[in-house]
């Protein structure tokens, strides 16, 4: 098979995929909206510990750690899966895949195809309010000069969607030995929240920790792209971020690929 026409078959999945999320547009924009409540409840409580403490905290003010969090917001939209894992779940569950498997087809890039239109609809439906808020806030908001940031925050946002992207598989793929994933997927989701910079800035936590959580993925899902973009990665540290991001992009690849090849032979070993 041609190198085009495999493009056009996974061109053909991603317009499907637009087609299909498209659908639930209003569901995700009301996902946005109300997902910026927990935002106000971020914002009162730095506001009260910068009023308490009367300075900074490991070189965040208040502006900068309110810029942090909008980051975050915007950065999780882009990059951030939506039910991925639970559709790939039924899929293995209700006996779906059987009619993939017949097909000259990778499955991995046929659910890649399918994430890529759905992050696509939810941006574009999701930046109105996210937009909005930025406005709001702007005040807040100090851009990079250098150009070279913009493009290294860019590469590291589009590993950090693939390193998600093949998490969410891998745990996707456990419903081939087990009915129901829903507990392993939020033990780990409970550690990217905590770990990957949601709840807070990882460079305030004590320099061990810092120097642990370098070594996680979850530091690589959303704080990296963030933290080069507010400059708070530099010089050799952020080409050490860039190196071990990359290691982890590979080995989540290959961890997708494992999963995937022995839960089709115990699938297929049991009848599937």
């Amino acid at each position: 098979m041609s190198k085009s026409s495999t493009a056009e078959k996974y061109l053909s999945v991603f317009n499907i995929g637009l087609q299909n999320t498209f659908v639930y547009r209003w569901n995700y924009f009301m996902r946005a909206a109300f997902g910026l409540i927990p935002l106000a409840g971020t914002i009162f409580l730095w506001r009260a510990v910068f009023q308490e403490r009367g300075g900074g905290l490991h070189g965040y003010d208040y502006g900068s750690m309110i810029y942090y969090y909008l980051l975050t917001i915007l950065v999780s939209n882009l990059v951030t899966p939506t039910e991925d894992e639970w559709q790939i779940a039924a899929d293995i569950r209700e006996g779906q895949i059987n009619a993939l498997l017949t097909k000259p087809m990778s499955y991995l890039a046929y659910r890649f195809s399918i994430f890529c239109s759905g992050r696509l609809v939810y941006t574009f439906v999701t930046l109105p309010p996210i937009v909005l808020i930025f406005l709001y806030f702007r005040s807040y908001i100090t851009l990079p000069h250098d150009p070279l940031t913009y493009a290294l925050a860019t590469v590291s946002l589009l590993m950090a969607a693939f390193i998600q992207f093949f998490i969410t598989y891998s745990l996707a793929m456990m419903a081939f030995w087990i009915l129901e994933i829903t507990t392993v997927v939020f033990i780990v989701y409970s550690f990217e929240y905590f770990l990957g910079g949601q709840m807070f800035p990882i460079d305030i936590m004590p320099a061990g920790v810092q120097a642990v959580l370098k070594w996680a993925p979850f530091y690589y899902e959303l704080y990296c792209p963030v933290a080069i973009f507010l400059q708070r990665l530099k010089g050799a540290e952020l080409w050490q971020a860039l190196v071990i991001q990359t290691g982890w992009l590979f080995l989540t690849w290959s961890i997708a690929r494992m999963m995937w090849h022995r839960g089709l032979r115990h699938y297929q070993a049991v009848g599937g």
